[in-house]
């Protein structure tokens, strides 16, 4: 089913016809933090030619974890999540990307993940052989997706730090801390952290149940480090307690 829904996306539907592709390029606003900001202005045009512009309706697969690697991902608006299934069909979330994130690049010939819209979704996708063409042209390119790749493999030791030594009330404190630095960097007490996600997803992130997810976020709100607003934001009242909870200073 994964599969047959990954193939219509490529057979057409999907697509986001408002904007040509070097318009869209010079208009995005996730290029400014996004690997697409190594390339200059002038030089867009040599992007856009690579370029197709995806839209993916929230739940929908459009990378199938064992599938032929054609295409390298770069989001534009939304969040996608990345997971891996087991034979018995428990799911594992490995991360989620936002905005400015960049997606294919640690693949061999197959993905070795599967990739879903959690909202809508909007990407530039590239064909490998094209986009890896452009790289001897541009070297700030290049530079900018080895330094994409180092921030990917220092993601994969912090969760794996996350799954295999913290608490519950750390896990949880330590991927509002993270959304928070992700989606909005430099900005302190009082920031408004977005989580499209269910609580289900961040369980299967964060290695919990649903259960004890609601039940951890509802111990934070008590104590007043974090504020509910609706079920898709919570306000960081005290990121600095949370950083101490995240560190494994704060009471169990």
């Amino acid at each position: 089913m994964m599969m047959a829904r990954s193939n219509a996306l490529r057979d057409g539907p999907g697509r986001w016809p408002a904007a040509s592709p070097l318009n869209a390029c010079a208009a995005c606003d996730a290029r400014p933090f996004s690997v697409c900001s190594a390339i200059h202005e002038c030089d867009l045009g040599r992007l856009a030619a690579v370029a197709e512009i995806v839209e993916i309706a929230p739940g929908q697969t459009f990378v199938d974890e064992g599938e032929a690697a054609r295409h390298f991902f770069n989001i534009t608006r939304g969040t996608v999540k990345i997971f891996k299934l087991l034979p018995d069909g428990r799911r594992q979330i490995t991360g989620f990307l936002d905005a400015g994130d960049f997606l294919g690049l640690a693949v061999d010939r197959t993905y070795a993940f599967s990739a879903e819209a959690i909202d809508t979704v909007r990407l530039c996708r590239f064909e490998r052989p094209k986009l890896i063409g452009l790289l001897d042209e541009f070297p700030a390119f290049e530079r900018q997706l080895l330094k994409w790749a180092s921030h990917e493999l220092l993601a994969a030791q912090n969760q794996m730090l996350l799954l295999g030594r913290k608490t519950a009330r750390e896990r949880v404190a330590s991927f509002l801390l993270t959304r928070n630095r992700r989606r909005c960097p430099g900005r302190v007490a009082g920031t408004l952290v977005s989580l499209p996600m269910n609580r289900t997803d961040i369980g299967d992130y964060l290695g919990l149940t649903i259960e004890t997810v609601s039940r951890t976020i509802t111990r934070l709100k008590r104590d007043g480090l974090i504020r509910l607003h609706g079920s898709d934001a919570i306000e960081l009242l005290d990121p600095a307690g949370l950083e101490t909870i995240a560190e494994g200073f704060g009471a169990a």
